[in-house]
């Protein structure tokens, strides 16, 4: 089964026209219509990286003075 997902606003009441579909003349389609509860001509509230892709710029950077140092020794008991 291919299956196909297109969202459009209907222009008239009861009539409803798709065009573009991946599927050749002759092919059987099932049809099935779900209500959205968001229209597509409403726009989604957008995702703050989607409004800064940019998310770290202008931010400290981490600074890692000794990255090579041991950590934490005293807590390994084989050591003792």
């Amino acid at each position: 089964m291919n299956a196909h997902k297109i969202e459009v606003v209907l222009t008239e009441d009861g009539s409803l026209t798709l065009r573009g579909l991946p599927f050749h003349a002759g092919d059987a389609v099932e049809v099935i219509i779900l209500e959205t509860k968001t229209p597509q001509h409403q726009a989604a509230p957008k995702l703050q990286s989607e409004t800064n892709p940019y998310l770290l710029h202008n931010t400290q950077p981490y600074r890692y003075d000794n990255p090579t140092e041991p950590v934490a020794l005293e807590d390994w008991e084989v050591l003792q």
